[in-house]
């Protein structure tokens, strides 16, 4: 029988042990391995993100996990000195500031990619 009680979500990645390290030792995240040699994302929330290798991995164009904060600037300004570059669009393709924060359309946000170029971002909620 279809249920959604234990739904989550996952993407992938072009290799597996730079991503785990980027989530785990970067951003600070809990990782889990399974007996696969994948990883899931535990995040404060409880929700859980599945994170897989796949050989022909693209990245995704679009924000695929966001992380709510109550200040993006001082959020940038962490992101930054662990190496994180925020300002990942040009101000043709979004206009961000020098941060590459993007404020008075819609949420205040910044977005960053991960080692496979999977768009994340932190944004004022």
């Amino acid at each position: 029988m279809f249920t959604t009680d234990r739904a989550f979500s996952g993407f992938s990645v072009d290799d597996i042990d730079t991503a785990r390290s980027f989530y785990r030792d970067t951003l600070g995240l809990e990782t889990v391995d399974d007996e696969m040699g994948f990883f899931s994302l535990k995040l404060a929330s409880g929700a859980s993100v599945f994170v897989y290798p796949k050989p022909n991995h693209e990245p995704a164009s679009f924000t695929i996990l966001n992380f709510p904060t109550d200040d993006v600037g001082a959020a940038v300004d962490d992101l930054n000195a662990r190496g994180v570059t925020t300002k990942i669009y040009g101000d043709d393709e979004l206009k961000t500031d020098a941060k590459g924060v993007q404020r008075g359309r819609g949420p205040t946000i910044a977005w960053f990619r991960d080692p496979a170029g999977n768009v994340l971002s932190v944004l004022e909620m």
